[in-house]
């Protein structure tokens, strides 16, 4: 197999305490297909890949291109993921060097790969990627990835990536995750017919929420093959610590957020809000933990606002850190929107921290959110970019502190039944070997039975 991490780090996998349950009869070989890794925010793929490996399957990750190697999650240090990673070569985005790509790929590789070249240029079952040349420029460097039990696709529209993988291991099954972005700003941007080639081909069909399972199927997906598996959250790193308040002992009420800072996290409504409640609530202090490409536009705002002593942006923060500031505040924020450009959240994994942690929470009525709060149970949901909500949300929340407690024990109690990473990796193994062992789609996980995975 050709190994694009030359020279990156080799140590070697962890041996002790892995996990047997839910091991499956073979050792599977799994190839997870992403855009970029390492990605820091990305924690998913990494839960899913460290998993997968405990339970005894081989890993890789092939990686349209590598992230920021210095800056890694410290899992992908413990269990080696760079060694495990190879870079998918490129497709030029000139038309000319495609065509010139192309003509060199037929000329040097057509008596060996004959057939899979003229997959790839079959418009029928690889569409617009046919004739742009995409399929054609990707064969070659699919011949070397190609001895795979799994091909699990982890955003909807690397599944193409999957198809021309799969042409070389027919036996391959082929699983494609819908995550956000995916099932909403791209297919806004390129049509519901995007996906229309691969709900022919591909073996299973994943969405982290049934939001978004919805979408899919709308957009003709085949419901057998369609499920919904959560991502899930390793509560033993978020330790519950029920929240009360004592305006005489506790000094200023603490309200947190974390995410990127874009316009999807909506943080400039959070800052307005925390304007309105500051003309009631003179002593409050809130947090944002994460960074991106408006901090600039935040900052202004924080200082146009006169919150400069109440708002702080702390910048991008890692687990540990992010797990020291949400045990100290009192409150917690994720008011998602959808952007501009149609981009969409699932379940966040930032709102099932705090829940873990036992924080009430103020979310939005977004996407699949709905599906992890329940409003007045485990926190309170707002429509979407209303400041004048969120503020009167968290002034229920500051008035009524006699409820935090119970809503804090009701976050806990969902995430853990719901989210809980390791009933969620067995699972996944499960449906992997049935996959594999051919039983049909009726085998697979439906509402009615004991499982994460719902369809």
């Amino acid at each position: 197999m050709h190994d694009s991490t030359q020279g990156l780090p080799t140590q070697g996998l962890p041996t002790q305490g892995l996990s047997t349950q839910g091991l499956s009869t073979q050792r599977l070989k799994v190839a997870f297909v992403v855009h970029e890794f390492p990605v820091l925010s990305e924690t998913f793929v990494i839960n899913q890949a460290i998993g997968l490996l405990d339970r005894g399957c081989d890993v890789d990750i092939l990686t349209t291109r590598l992230g920021d190697v210095d800056k890694v999650h410290p899992d992908v240090e413990k269990y080696n993921l760079l060694a495990h990673t190879h870079v998918l070569p490129s497709v030029p985005q000139n038309y000319v060097k495609r065509i010139a790509r192309g003509l060199g790929i037929v000329v040097r590789h057509g008596r060996q790969q004959g057939v899979e070249i003229m997959r790839s240029l079959n418009p029928f079952t690889r569409g617009i990627r046919a004739l742009s040349l995409w399929s054609l420029c990707t064969v070659v460097a699919a011949r070397d990835w190609a001895s795979y039990d799994i091909i699990h696709c982890q955003f909807g529209n690397l599944g193409f990536y999957g198809e021309v993988l799969r042409d070389f291991s027919p036996a391959t099954k082929l699983v494609v995750m819908f995550r956000g972005f995916d099932i909403s700003q791209q297919v806004k941007r390129e049509g519901d017919r995007l996906y229309r080639s691969l709900f022919s081909q591909a073996d299973l069909f994943l969405t982290n929420c049934e939001f978004f399972r919805q979408r899919l199927l709308a957009m003709g997906a085949p419901p057998e093959r369609t499920k919904v598996h959560y991502s899930g959250l390793d509560s033993a790193k978020f330790p519950l610590a029920l929240r009360h308040y004592d305006s005489d002992s506790d000094g200023p009420i603490r309200i947190a957020s974390t995410g990127r800072l874009v316009e999807k996290k909506g943080f400039e409504y959070c800052i307005r809000a925390i304007a309105q409640l500051t003309k009631t609530y003179p002593h409050l202090s809130y947090q944002i933990m994460g960074d991106g490409p408006l901090r600039e536009q935040l900052s202004a705002l924080i200082l146009e606002l006169g919150l400069t002593e109440t708002v702080q942006l702390l910048g991008w923060c890692d687990e540990a850190e992010i797990v020291q500031v949400l045990a100290r505040s009192h409150l917690f924020i994720a008011p998602s929107v959808t952007s501009a450009e149609g981009n969409q959240d699932a379940p966040i994994n930032v709102l099932k921290e705090a829940m873990a942690l036992g924080l009430p929470v103020v979310s939005t009525t977004h996407g699949g959110i709905p599906e992890l709060v329940e409003h007045d149970v485990s926190g309170l949901l707002v429509p979407e970019r209303d400041s004048s909500a969120i503020a009167q949300a968290l002034t229920k929340l500051i008035e009524q502190p006699e409820r935090w407690l119970d809503m804090g024990k009701a976050g806990r109690a969902y995430v853990e039944t719901h989210y809980d990473l390791n009933n969620l990796n067995d699972r996944l193994i499960e449906v992997y070997q049935m996959l594999i062992d051919g039983e049909g789609e009726d085998s697979l996980p439906t509402r009615s039975q004991f499982s994460p995975i719902q369809g």
